[in-house]
């Protein structure tokens, strides 16, 4: 059965755990799952969730405390040079050798795994000019911008066609344009049929490229579903919060009169419910207003969702609408 699996993922994750010398918890916390052949996988979390020692594990730099991990079906720990082989890595600090020049840093990498001179100095061509940077080959790094070393680190990673590349963080501190241009050559990749995997703290960038998400915090594995599957999850998107005052005519005279302040709350409820979108409003009570503090929040439809909450004291009216 594992063997079978094994051949038909191209990853495998099984109970990992890692922890490091002295720490009080596990940096990585019993996670398992799997990855398909030519998947573009994410790993969404905050920083210090887990994400870049998962990777370190996946990609041979880290060794786990218990587990298994399974690349192509080689393991990591008993064969890492094998594993390599079949991967290739984008880290999250520029590693480039800065006394090298654009073109020779790619072809100095396929010759560390093997790749003929005729076949390295081509695949180098063509990936100088897939990624816009043709013209600089004979350059070093010192005249190249942040987004451009970031093409030359993707570059350099494809040269010698791994089977399934990682990215760690790959557009931190990039402008848009250059977001825009790797997410452009990551979804290239995958009409290739290159099993990606890439971790980031960006939702946006995982719904956007990710076929499936994992999110994980503090080591553990919280969900594990395709981004519209995890969208259905969440109650609401984002929260426009609108406070309003009643005109000082609509309560002036009324404000101490029994029921004045629920009249509005009633009557602004009613409006509230029939906008579109609203399924429901609850009333909440707020211990720290010094009057009767109701609140209509959540409701959910297939484009957006609103709530509102009013807030009503014996001297004035307040109302405060949030909308999702």
């Amino acid at each position: 059965m594992r063997e079978t699996r094994e051949a038909t993922q191209a990853i495998v994750i099984e109970h990992l755990v890692k922890r490091f010398p002295r720490a009080q918890s596990n940096a990585v916390d019993d996670i398992s799952f799997c990855v398909r052949h030519g998947e573009t996988f994410g790993l969404l979390g905050p920083n210090g969730a887990g994400k870049t020692t998962t990777i370190g594990i996946l990609t041979t730099l880290t060794l786990p405390t218990s587990g298994r991990v399974t690349i192509g079906g080689t393991d990591v720990v008993i064969d890492p040079i094998g594993a390599k082989q079949r991967i290739a890595v984008v880290p999250q600090r520029n590693n480039l050798d800065r006394s090298l020049r654009v073109g020779e840093i790619l072809t100095y990498h396929a010759a560390y795994h093997g790749v003929a001179r005729r076949e390295r100095v081509a695949r180098a061509n063509s990936l100088l000019a897939e990624f816009g940077l043709a013209e600089r080959s004979k350059q070093k790094l010192g005249w190249l911008s942040g987004g451009l070393e970031q093409r030359v680190m993707l570059a350099r990673a494809l040269m010698h066609e791994p089977e399934v590349l990682f990215l760690d963080e790959p557009t931190n501190n990039l402008d848009p344009q250059a977001r825009l241009f790797l997410w452009e050559r990551l979804r290239a990749l995958k009409e290739r049929g290159v099993t990606v995997v890439l971790t980031t703290h960006d939702m946006e960038e995982a719904d956007r490229l990710c076929e499936r998400i994992a999110i994980m915090d503090q080591g553990r594995l919280l969900a594990l579903d395709t981004p519209a599957g995890l969208k259905r999850l969440v109650p609401g998107g984002t929260m426009l919060e609108l406070r309003l005052r009643a005109p000082d005519a609509v309560v002036a005279g009324r404000a101490m009169e029994d029921g004045a302040t629920h009249s509005l709350h009633d009557r602004f409820t009613r409006s509230f419910r029939s906008l579109p979108g609203v399924t429901r409003i609850e009333p909440l009570v707020d211990a720290t207003m010094p009057a009767p503090y109701s609140r209509a929040p959540r409701k959910s439809s297939s484009r957006s969702a609103r709530s509102c909450s009013i807030c009503a004291s014996r001297h004035q009216a307040l109302k405060t609408c949030s909308f999702i």
